[in-house]
């Protein structure tokens, strides 16, 4: 099943009126298998797509801003998709883990994508070093050409876009962070490896008469919370940091008022 990344949702995320002003763009956990529309993002420079079924670099090529790239777990097969990202010359931060590109030898796919990225600062939050530059030259995989097959990379245009809003990662200041949608929840829960809430389940697992279930479900949401903090930049933590804040202040207050 296709699950393409839309206008309206970069729109939405990036809080731009138009795509040539999105500069930074936040999608993790969306089940995204097409992200065609990076082709009319020239500006981009931060762009976070872990935790997707995303298969091709292709649509980034014209991404000739971007500066920190976040791909963690996603479907990216080969290291000759790395040959759309070499014509980014302000590439510096990386992370492309836990993709089956990175095959059975961590120290080959570090030295083939230090070689034909040699500009990059961080790879997989691990810095790069001049000692890995040299060794990359001599033992890493210099890539020339795109994958052989790229006939299935580019998704078809003429499909109709599927709008699967991207996983909030932080609430709004002035809601209850626990306080989320059947989706959002269920998504959380594929994360942790968990079966996902039927409809008619859901309302009966945030009872509050169910102690254990609220409990279980609190455990839960920290802890898909602490993933995402992996993935986000200085401006995400920046908003959760904040975000956070005002949710304390307002329970402290609360109680403070409950005990006078």
């Amino acid at each position: 099943m296709t699950m393409k990344l839309t206008r309206k949702q970069v729109l939405s995320r990036a809080k731009a009126s138009e795509l040539d002003s999105v500069r930074k763009l936040n999608c993790w956990g969306s089940r995204l298998t097409d992200i065609s529309i990076c082709h009319e993002l020239p500006n981009i420079e931060v762009i976070t797509l872990s935790t997707n079924s995303i298969s091709t670099l292709e649509p980034l090529t014209n991404c000739l801003n971007l500066t920190e790239l976040y791909l963690r777990k996603n479907n990216i097969s080969n290291l000759q998709e790395l040959y759309y990202l070499k014509q980014l010359p302000r590439l510096k931060i990386l992370w492309l883990s836990e993709n089956p590109c990175c095959g059975p030898n961590p120290h080959k796919y570090r030295m083939t994508v230090v070689r034909n990225l040699p500009n990059l600062h961080k790879l997989d939050n691990q810095a790069v070093t001049e000692e890995e530059l040299t060794q990359a030259l001599k033992e890493g995989e210099d890539i020339t050409a795109p994958p052989a097959d790229s006939s299935c990379t580019d998704n078809d245009q003429s499909e109709p876009s599927t709008d699967q809003n991207c996983t909030e990662v932080t609430a709004d200041t002035d809601a209850d962070l626990l306080n989320f949608s059947m989706e959002e929840t269920n998504k959380i829960r594929e994360q942790l490896g968990m079966k996902p809430l039927p409809r008619d389940k859901f309302s009966s697992f945030s009872s509050p008469a169910n102690a254990d279930g609220s409990r279980k479900k609190r455990n839960n949401i920290l802890n898909a919370v602490l993933l995402l903090l992996k993935d986000l930049d200085t401006e995400g933590l920046e908003i959760v940091h904040q975000t956070a804040g005002n949710r304390l202040h307002q329970l402290k207050k609360k109680e403070f008022q409950q005990e006078t």
